[in-house]
């Protein structure tokens, strides 16, 4: 874990309270919530949308798309109720921005490491 935040959330805390002691515990404290990452935008992992590890090869990448889109496809759900519909959708818009996020990491991957 982290210590920095920790420490200049105490100096900072007793600065900003002229040395009183409850300034010092008040920053240890925000301190402490920056060095645990609460205030960090967690954002959604494109493997986990799939259900892949981050080493899985393309191959398994494409077939995890693919499969996926084939179930949650909105078209498939032509004669079903809207709510089911709108759920569809909402999914296959998250599968497919998964699988672009996949494609464009590996993609500045593979730029990266050609001469």
């Amino acid at each position: 874990m982290r210590w920095y935040g920790k420490f200049f959330g105490f100096i900072a805390g007793m600065l900003l309270m002229r040395g009183h002691p409850v300034g010092g515990v008040i920053g240890l404290l925000i301190g402490h919530a920056f060095d645990a990452d609460w205030f960090r935008i967690r954002r959604p992992d494109p493997y986990r949308e799939l259900g892949l590890s981050e080493d899985a090869s393309d191959a398994e990448v494409e077939r995890a798309y693919r499969r996926l889109i084939a179930q949650y496809h909105p078209d498939r759900l032509s004669g079903a109720a809207e709510e089911l519909r709108a759920q569809a959708e909402a999914r296959a818009k998250s599968i497919n921005g998964a699988y672009e996020t996949i494609q464009k990491q590996r993609r500045k991957r593979r730029d990266r490491s050609s001469p």
